[in-house]
């Protein structure tokens, strides 16, 4: 995610074949629907890692803390995880300790479709989601992450189920309990609602659903999935994502991943078909609507590069939109292989005021493509680095977050030294002088004070500042040597804080967490190596 400060705009820049899918019970318009309500095909295997890593529901990994258990749960006679214990409900959380009700306990999931019946914008429209589950511990009742929206119904294998609606949890009891290791199919049925959002009072502004004048963007980082559609929504947690999505005749739709099918149907409307091609966290999912004309071209290694643009913008967009194949191949240079199967713009006809790398299709407001070259590059680099960190690379808990976008910012900064901006020295040594009253305001960069302070200042030019510091320790050749291991041991897995100190540690062939230790969690900021003057 990039930030943006209009007060100090250069300072302040930061975010298969499914054929078969179309039978699928309840999508309007589908072969023998069963009912008139959209199927939204929602696979809940919990959190399943790329490239075949898994993350268990529950608990975080490394010794993190547990969920508390919902009050009232009755204890049983052995750990719900072991063997012939007795079945008892999922944690409302997997207990990241700054949103603890984040993600959910006792399943992994293995895919998500959803399925949307669009009809017009900011008008309320048919969801259904269809949900197939393994369980990890024995389930009395589980919970899903699902925030407004009108319910209409739930079932677990074809069978309805008692639900409770606990602020943002929809609790879900299946009519009879499900065995740990247990195969099982939810579905969903409800209402969504295009205009639904809410707000943060830091960098992410307003997220959830984001109105445009045809259509929608999706905003739903950092926990604003559960606005979309029923998820296990944790940055932590990841799965496979296939999007139905019917739109009238004119209008296109446009999703992370690859077009499996265009489909007319006979009523005129269109039903697109795309599939996510690997796992991704749900507040990296994108799903937009509107008239869009698709512009294509080719990236480093054939890569296909796709951008979805507003008919009208395609032009005054096109001089900045046109150099991704420079960047993806400037980042290949540092970071290596770029991690997905293709990558895109979406261009948001909205006056948003951040971008958002939704994995392999990077949200990137008008605005920020319609003015300065240099502050354009700045937010395309950024958003485009954390295709490599944050997407592939995933964070383990909300405090590793200045993982994800101190990278981005590093390398954005980095980007705009050799390209016309200022140098990332002076740029740092900015950040230096402000630097303890981030750490006062907002917490130290691995250390946010609260979940409000999260998207704070320190989380980009101040986590950005800790890389400099180590590349100023350790030397560019051995700092380089780090960011490549580390995008390549932990590509399409999780990583947290302490991972990334003990592979730099690994990489440059001495203990550096003393050194790194004050940088990320202390309440003062040390001094710069080799810069006794700051």
């Amino acid at each position: 995610m990039e930030i943006h400060d209009p007060r100090q705009p250069s300072q302040f820049h930061g975010l298969r074949g499914l054929r078969g899918l179309r039978g699928l019970p309840g999508l309007r318009g589908l072969p023998r629907p069963r009912t008139r309500r959209t199927a939204l095909l929602l696979t809940l295997t919990g959190a399943v890692g790329i490239g075949g890593a898994v993350v268990l529901v529950g608990a975080l990994p490394h010794g993190d803390h547990p969920s508390p258990a919902r009050p009232g749960t009755l204890a049983t006679t052995a750990p719900a995880g072991s063997p012939g214990a007795a079945p008892s409900p999922g944690a409302p959380g997997i207990g990241d300790p700054l949103l603890p009700l984040d993600g959910n306990g006792g399943y992994t999931v293995s895919r998500y479709t959803l399925a949307f019946d669009w009809r017009a914008p900011r008008t309320r429209f048919d969801a259904s989601t269809t949900i197939s589950a393994s369980a990890t511990q024995a389930l009395s009742r589980f919970d899903l992450d699902f925030a407004g929206n009108t319910l209409h119904s739930v079932t677990v294998d074809d069978v309805p189920a008692g639900t409770t609606r606990d602020g943002d949890e929809l609790v879900v009891t299946p009519a009879k309990p499900i065995p740990q290791g247990g195969a099982f199919t939810v579905r969903v049925t409800y209402t969504a609602d295009p205009t639904q959002r809410r707000h943060r009072g830091d960098a992410i502004g307003d997220y959830g659903w984001v109105p445009t004048p045809d259509g929608t963007v999706l905003y739903p980082q950092p926990d604003g999935a559960k606005m979309i559609f029923p998820a296990n929504d944790h940055p932590s947690l990841r799965a496979p994502v296939t999007f139905l999505i019917t739109t009238p005749p004119g209008v296109s739709a446009v999703a992370n991943g690859r077009l499996v099918e265009r489909a007319p149907r006979p009523d005129g409307r269109v039903l697109w078909t795309y599939d996510s091609e690997q796992p991704v966290a749900a507040q990296l999912v994108q799903m937009a609507i509107g008239k869009f004309t698709f512009v294509e071209s080719t990236g480093p290694h054939g890569l296909p590069v796709r951008d979805a643009v507003p008919g009208d913008l395609v032009n005054g967009t096109k001089a900045y939109r046109s150099l991704t194949p420079e960047h993806l191949a400037w980042l290949e240079q540092r970071l290596g292989p770029y991690p997905f199967r293709r990558y895109g713009v979406l261009v948001g006809d909205t006056d948003l005021p951040v971008a958002l790398e939704s994995q392999s299709l990077s949200l990137v407001p008008k605005g920020d493509l319609q003015g300065d070259r240099v502050d354009a590059e700045r937010d395309l680099v950024h958003e485009l680095t954390h295709q490599w960190t944050g997407d592939s690379v995933a964070i383990r808990r909300w405090s590793d977050l200045w993982l994800s976008e101190g990278h981005a910012r590093f390398y954005e900064r980095l980007y705009s030294e050799a390209h016309g901006g200022d140098s990332i020295e002076s740029a740092m040594r900015a950040a230096y002088e402000q630097h303890d009253q981030w750490r006062h305001d907002e917490g130290a960069p691995a250390e946010p004070r609260t979940e409000a302070a999260l998207f704070k200042q320190v989380r980009y030019d101040g986590s950005a500042l800790v890389l400099y510091a180590l590349r100023e320790k350790v030397g560019e050749g051995t700092f380089e040597k780090i960011e490549r291991s580390w995008v390549t041991k932990y590509q399409g897995r999780v990583a947290g804080t302490q991972d990334f100190v003990a592979l730099a540690s690994e990489a440059a062939g001495e203990d550096l967490k003393p050194f790194l230790t004050p940088w990320l969690y202390g309440d003062r900021t040390p001094p710069m190596p080799g810069h006794p003057d700051w």
